[in-house]
């Protein structure tokens, strides 16, 4: 694999508001500022499934590694969501539905694990339920995973990566504003003073993030 590697985004385009444009709307816009004006992706596209989802990353550009995938969505602890579907520690199993879209794109990644898979969604990487799976994912594809701890939006707080055989660094209770690692409730609101906070056109971790 010698070509340029791929840098990816998939959005969740089922989420329309009903007299107005909904987050989609935002997001999709936020994906054509992050290829053509900011030149961070090479390609992005709305799915309305998790199959859908990882078929379309597989299937791109087939000659060329994936450097980076990034998912904006809604998210929970422990998963992300497009529309009603929630994709978390379960659709790693090895007998899940998923398995073969997900061995297809990890065949796709950088050795070494050099590539990365960013969920910028809501508290998905926070609590306990949070931190497993993000280990979980990293091992399954032998890459670097990233997530939040907080609710985010224009501002995204709590970011955090994890590789593969690391164990996560942040508390798992930050970001909740109510509950308890084991049984979060409600998640904290992001701001530009707490820990680890990016904005939505910051389009790179930080190093130590």
């Amino acid at each position: 694999m010698s070509a340029h590697p791929l840098r990816l985004m998939v959005f969740d385009r089922t989420a329309r508001g009903p007299f107005w444009p909904g987050l989609s709307t935002a997001w999709r816009t936020g994906g054509w500022i992050y290829e053509h004006v900011l030149r961070r992706f090479d390609a992005y596209h709305g799915v309305s499934s998790w199959p859908e989802a990882f078929t379309w990353i597989a299937a791109q550009d087939p000659a060329r590694p994936i450097a980076e995938i990034q998912y904006w969505g809604h998210g929970n602890w422990g998963g992300a969501r497009v529309g009603g579907e929630i994709f978390d520690i379960r659709g790693l199993s090895s007998v899940h539905p998923y398995r073969p879209l997900i061995d297809a794109i990890r065949a796709r990644l950088l050795p070494g694990a050099a590539s990365l898979f960013w969920f910028r969604t809501c508290e998905t990487f926070g609590a306990d339920v949070g931190q497993q799976f993000a280990r979980a994912l990293a091992d399954r594809l032998a890459a670097r995973t990233a997530g939040h701890t907080f609710e985010i939006g224009t501002w995204q707080s709590g970011l955090h990566s994890l590789g593969p055989g690391e164990t996560p660094s942040w508390p798992a209770d930050e970001g909740l504003h109510a509950g308890s690692p084991s049984a979060p409730l409600v998640a904290r609101p992001s701001r530009p003073w707490l820990v680890h906070t990016i904005s939505c056109l910051h389009g790179r971790i930080p190093p130590g993030y």
